[in-house]
């Protein structure tokens, strides 16, 4: 019996929110042993699948872009909630916490999600097609976020990569204006294009009746692999949204139990500090990208695109405002600027993305690319 056809008592995607909410309560503020933490990493991980599941759920009945929005924005609104957490425990020593985070999430998320999406759809079906009209504005708006609000402090008057107070206000304005710009064109007038895009049918060449690769090789099945059932009713996308909202509140909280036992990891095995945020960043997105890797291995690659790309914005858009009105309470500097080797990977990331996204058509050559860069980012991390 199938977890949709179950009552939703007995459906373990029902039961592991509750289930991690639990666990946190338990353990919030505690000590966590070696063993402890396992458990709390079984059980992250399980809310992580819960997750995916019930953000699915209601994508299918508001139909995309909602979908992705939905779990964009309610991921990112928790995770900026552990960021000022951890900032306002941390103190002086968090200055450079929320810029390590927010670059982790877009590196993540341009590279990472984008990535492994493309190779999926391209290894299944010949060629992943989505469409540039969209994915180009969403890119467009990422790179604008990322550079005034990351990449602009680096090279301000003030002492340090740091902005000034009327600086962060405007960074902040802006951030927000231009992703509330986003999500009304996205949701609008415009919506078609960030809606998955019909493969067309194609028609036999010489190499794909050889078996070889063509130009679409593949990329027609997906009409008949989809096979998306019925929307579910009012009252299942209601409960899915109470439990994605429950899961990921375990999901962002267990990450915040875990983080001293990840920055003990970190220090014994030699990586700076700033990596802990690369770690907890690649927590916080695994529901996202276990998400466009679902919609990927249906051939809706658009969705998976929706996802990297606007998880991304989500991330600096609703990141940056938060910290600027946190400031006022926040003691010590807050750092922002990226450092010469983070400017190189993000404006390489940057160029890559323009060149995947114009086409509106990539192969696994493309991601490829991004899983490079993305692996040589959490390298640097390690070993700057």
């Amino acid at each position: 019996m199938s977890d949709a056809s179950r009552p939703w008592w007995q459906s373990w995607t029902a039961i592991a929110p509750p289930v991690a909410l639990v666990v946190l309560l338990l353990t919030w503020g505690r000590h966590i042993p070696v063993w402890l933490a396992v458990l709390l990493a079984a059980v992250l991980g399980t809310a992580v699948l819960s997750a995916v599941h019930h953000a699915e759920v209601v994508a299918d009945r508001v139909g995309e872009p909602f979908g992705s929005l939905v779990l964009a924005v309610a991921v990112t609104v928790i995770e900026v909630a552990l960021i000022v957490t951890l900032m306002i425990s941390g103190g002086s020593e968090s200055s450079s916490l929320a810029r390590d985070t927010v670059f982790a999430a877009v590196m993540i998320t341009t590279n990472g999600i984008v990535g492994i999406s493309l190779l999926t759809a391209s290894l299944r079906f010949g060629v992943a097609v989505f469409n540039p009209e969209g994915t180009g504005a969403a890119l467009a708006t990422v790179a604008t976020l990322s550079a005034l609000s990351l990449v602009l402090p680096t090279f301000t008057s003030a002492p340090g990569p740091e902005f000034s107070p009327a600086q962060l206000s405007f960074a902040a304005l802006a951030s927000i204006c231009l992703y509330g710009l986003f999500v009304a064109t996205q949701t609008g007038r415009h919506r078609s294009s960030f809606l998955p895009v019909t493969p067309t049918v194609v028609v036999p060449t010489t190499a794909t009746m050889r078996g070889g690769e063509g130009p679409d090789s593949g990329s027609t099945r997906a009409g008949h692999e989809q096979g998306h059932g019925p929307a579910p009713s009012s009252r299942a996308a209601l409960l899915s949204l109470v439990l994605l909202l429950a899961g990921l509140v375990g999901v962002v909280g267990l990450a915040k139990v875990l983080s001293h036992s990840i920055e003990s990891a970190v220090r014994a095995a030699g990586a700076p500090e700033s990596f802990v945020g690369v770690v907890i960043a690649l927590l916080v997105l695994a529901p996202e990208t276990l998400a466009a890797v679902h919609a990927a291995q249906r051939e809706e690659v658009q969705i998976s695109l929706n996802l990297g790309y606007g998880s991304a914005m989500a991330s600096i858009g609703l990141t940056i405002p938060a910290i600027a009105v946190a400031t006022i309470w926040l003691k010590g500097p807050l750092l922002l600027g990226l450092g010469a080797t983070q400017l190189v990977l993000l404006t390489l990331t940057v160029a890559v993305s323009i060149l995947t996204v114009v086409p509106g058509r990539a192969t696994r050559l493309h991601g490829g690319i991004h899983l490079v860069l993305l692996a040589a980012f959490v390298f640097l991390a390690i070993k700057p």
